[in-house]
């Protein structure tokens, strides 16, 4: 009766290991997620912020930054100078909410929505400010960053 026991232990041994595996995915899965909960988090804080240098930072050296109704930004020093013309002509207070969040390896995307505030600098005028956004990123040496970011005005 012991052999048997044995030899049924060593053969659920396998069966342990390979259950695991999931969850130890799922955790990497879960920890990328915050990873990336957090630089939106300081993408929003710096956007708000007017802070065109550290949102540089937050971008792969090669990102690609497409406002709406404005020239495509490819690089950090192109996204960087689009960001300084942003922000010389208005100033933004928005939050944004995660709508869908998915990482697949060394990438992944997030689909957001923002509202919020913009004012014009030269006017004082403030005005609503509702977007939706898609954020692809990218894991670098340096941790997850920006590879791609759209948005447009939600419908």
């Amino acid at each position: 009766m012991t052999r048997s026991r044995f030899s049924f232990s060593a053969l659920l041994l396998p069966f342990a290991f390979f259950a695991a595996i999931p969850s130890a995915i799922a955790g990497a899965q879960n920890a990328a997620e915050k990873q990336l909960h957090r630089l939106l988090a300081t993408y929003e804080t710096s956007l708000n912020a007017g802070d065109a240098a550290r949102i540089e930072q937050l971008y792969t050296v090669d990102g690609v930054f497409m406002p709406a109704g404005f020239p495509t930004a490819s690089g950090r020093p192109a996204v960087r100078g689009a960001y300084d013309a942003v922000f010389k002509n208005i100033r933004i207070a928005i939050h944004f909410t995660v709508d869908e969040l998915k990482v697949k390896g060394d990438f992944a995307y997030a689909r957001t929505h923002s509202a919020g505030t913009s004012t014009v600098v030269a006017t004082g005028v403030t005005g609503p400010e509702a977007d939706r956004e898609l954020f692809i990123f990218a894991r670098t040496p340096n941790g997850w960053k920006i590879a791609r970011y759209l948005f447009n005005k939600a419908s």
